[in-house]
Parts: structure tokens; sequence; C-alpha cells
């Protein structure tokens, strides 16, 4: 019998194995009043001071400093942190210097308007929530750059004579909606384009014919959601790519057959939490009844699987028991309602399904195999970086939000690694990835103009 033959992809994977499993082995052998915490005083004084003076090193992410603004600025947030006086006015004169005076952020001052350090310069403005930060957006020229950026294919260019992909649908749309500026000649063929990157594993790819990827996936599904279009993909087999992605050590692989990545944490998490608030949707395309038992969450895993939770089950050997839930009356995620809303309606859906990825699994790897002395990294033997620390506590958070008590108002995480009160991190807004109490701000102060 042939032997099989050893790859090099399969050689990495044995070693992150192995150095993953040295970890929770360690872990696990401590005595158990041996709690392991979030190291919020280290992370914070890592982005501080990232905030404050960045290493010549950077100099190769000059035309990426709104990202930098966001990835740092967003990550303090979700701790529950704040800047000084000083660092917010310098973060909000120097993201003024980044929009082009024919709306849009460029990548530095001077720089040409792109729609990803737009998404970023905006996310991070609003982040810093102050009417300072939120009306030095010029909402009218950033308009007119979307639709400058709006190519014949329905999809949209990063920039002036950029390429077309999901990346960009995604930023644009996001940026549009967040800032109650979206309209129906903004989203007309946004869906087409997207539908056309879905690819026959059922994740989405960057742009048609290309490979299902984590962060395309994110981009399309959330696009999608915004445009209300989401019925229009094929959500069961995107359930069955994105739930196969998490892999042996608990955090998510970006593609098939790639190796672990903390970022994943986020752009593969979020995923599936979005799954679960588009259960509806997914049961009509599974030819699924939308009668939902009023049993209680917490009686729930008492009780049998009912037919329809069986069939759900049985779409995916990954896929998790649905909850029985509580009537939602006669919402639908496919019905019309008002764009610039979808955003604020979708949020406050009740989550509709348990997990379809095993949370607490995803919450051991980022603390235990992506956290260090101040930030986090991809997995273990890698440095850590703004990036990876912004999206591994985004994924954190999005763990921690998975699964809540629907009678607490507001919901509360039920299931949180490590001590509760230290590690409990700031909710999001799982279609924008900015802090939910920012967004509500936001939406109020967008709402008044």
């Amino acid at each position: 019998m042939e032997s099989r033959r050893v790859t090099k992809t399969l050689e990495d994977q044995w070693m992150v194995e192995h150095q993953v499993r040295e970890i929770y082995d360690f872990f696990y052998s401590i005595p158990p009043n041996s709690h392991l915490e979030l190291q919020r005083d280290k992370h914070f004084d890592y982005l501080t001071r990232g905030l404050r003076k960045l290493g010549p090193s950077f100099s190769v992410l000059d035309a990426n400093r709104p990202w930098l603004c966001y990835w740092i600025l967003h990550s303090i947030a979700l701790l529950g942190e704040s800047i000084d006086a000083k660092l917010e006015n310098d973060a909000i004169d120097f993201l003024s210097r980044c929009q082009d005076k024919d709306g849009g952020y460029g990548g530095g001052p001077g720089q040409m308007p792109h729609l990803a350090t737009t998404y970023a310069a905006v996310n991070s403005l609003i982040t810093l929530g102050c009417p300072k930060a939120l009306s030095s957006i010029n909402r009218e020229k950033l308009y007119a750059f979307l639709l400058r950026m709006k190519d014949t294919s329905g999809g949209f260019r990063m920039h002036d004579d950029g390429e077309v992909d999901v990346r960009a649908c995604y930023t644009a749309i996001s940026v549009a909606s967040i800032l109650k500026i979206v309209d129906d000649e903004l989203i007309n063929g946004v869906g087409n384009y997207i539908l056309s990157c879905q690819t026959y594993e059922g994740g989405i790819a960057g742009e048609p014919g290309s490979e299902a990827h984590g962060g395309y996936t994110f981009c399309g599904l959330a696009a999608m959601i915004l445009i209300n279009e989401t019925n229009r993909l094929d959500l069961p087999r995107l359930i069955d790519w994105v739930v196969f992605r998490q892999g042996v050590e608990g955090g998510f692989q970006g593609r098939t057959n790639k190796l672990v990545d903390g970022c994943y944490s986020f752009w593969q998490g979020v995923v599936a939490f979005l799954i679960q608030r588009l259960k509806s949707i997914v049961h009509e395309q599974l030819g699924l009844s939308n009668e939902l038992s009023t049993e209680s969450a917490d009686d729930s895993s008492e009780s049998e699987l009912s037919d329809e939770e069986e069939h759900l089950e049985g779409t995916s050997s990954h896929v998790q028991k649905t909850c029985p839930l509580r009537q939602e009356g006669q919402e639908n995620a496919s019905d019309p309602t008002k764009i610039a809303d979808t955003g604020y309606d979708f949020v406050n859906r009740r989550i509709a399904m348990r997990p379809v990825f095993d949370s607490f699994y995803l919450q051991q790897y980022v603390l235990l195999c992506s956290q260090i002395d101040g930030g986090f990294r991809d997995k273990p033997g890698k440095g850590r970086d703004h990036y990876h620390t912004c999206y591994c506590l985004s994924g954190l958070s999005i763990a921690q939000y998975s699964w809540t008590n629907e009678a607490d108002a507001p919901p509360l995480p039920k299931d949180v690694f490590g001590p509760y009160s230290q590690n409990l991190l700031e909710q999001i807004h799982p279609l924008y990835n900015v802090v939910l109490d920012r967004y509500y701000e936001a939406r109020r102060f967008f709402s008044c103009l």
C-alpha cells in the first residue's frame, strides 16, 4: 500500500497542533483556582503606546494609517477603556487631514481616497464618539465618493481605477449604512455581485471564480444583510463551510486546509454569529416551519430535539442544536424595511439559535494561544501586532455574547471563559465591528442631521 505523502502544509499543521497541545496540557495541569485572566492593563499599555508613537518599521504601513487608528482605538474601546483628551484631539485632527476634499479618506494626509481606509477612518471616529469626531465627517462629499466608486458590475471599486471586489462592496455599504446615507442607487446591483462570489464550498470569495475566504465571507454576508438580500444566498451551505473552519485547536482557519489564525476568531466567528440571527431565513431555505417553541432557553438542554431541530442539525455534523425560543412575531429578515435602519433592526433581533460553533473553545484559544504580555498574535510562535490584537479581541467579544440570557435586559453573556468580571469585553455591533454603545451614539447623532 502506498504510504501517505507528507506535505509542507501537513508538517506545519502538526507543528501548530503540537504547540497548542503543550499550552493546553500545561494550563489544565495547574490548580483549578488558577484563573486565566485577560491582561487588561498590559493590553491597554501596549495599545496607548502605539497610538502615541510607532517605530520606524511601521513606515511600510504608511498607506494604512487610519487602519492603525481603528485597530488601536477599537481595541481600547473593547476593553472598556478610553484615551485622554490630547490623544483624542490628535486622532481627530489626523483623520481630518486624511479626508479628501472631494470625499472619502486616504491612507494618510494627501493620499488618494480609498474605500478600505474610509471604512477604517469612519469607524475610528465613531469609536471616539464625541460630537467633534462625528461632525468632522463630510457625509455629503463622502456619499459622492461612494457613488464615484460604483462599478457597472453592481459592485464597487476600492479607489479610482482600482479593483472591484467583495471587500469594496462591504466597506462602501457599511460606511453608507452607519452614516445613514445609504440609498437605492448605492445598493443597486450589489446583491448580484456578491451572489456571483459565493463558491461551491458555501463561503464567499473576494471576486467571482476565487476561493472562499473568511474575511470576504464576512464582508459578503454583512453587506447582504445591510441591503436586505440575505435570502438570495445559499445559507445552509454557508453554515457548513464556516463551521468546518473551526479546527482542533479551537480557533478558526481562514480557508480550507490552512492553519489556525487568531484574527479569524472575528472574521469566521462573526459569520457564525450572524447566522444565529438569520434563523428564520435559514429555516425557510431548508423548507422548515418557523413556528417556535415557547420553552425557556434554560430548559433547552433537557428537552429532546424537535423535528425541525433534527433537520437543521443534520445539515452539518458540526452544527449544534437550535434553542427553543419565544415567538418572534411577524418579523422576518427578508421583509422590506427601511434600508437606513437595517443595522439597527438587525442587532435588536433575538438570538434565534445556539452558537453553530464552540464559543467556549474559541475563547480558550484566543486567551491561551493568542494572548501574550500586551497584545495578541496569530498563533504560538508569532509576534504580537495591532491588527491581531483588534480582531482577537473582537472575536473574543463575539464568542462571549454568542449565547446570552434573554431574560436579562440588556442580555448578559452566559459563557465567559475565565473570571467573568475580568474577562468580559464590551459588546460589538456584528455588522460594523464597532462597540455597540458607540454605534447607538452615532445613530442618534446622524439621525438628527
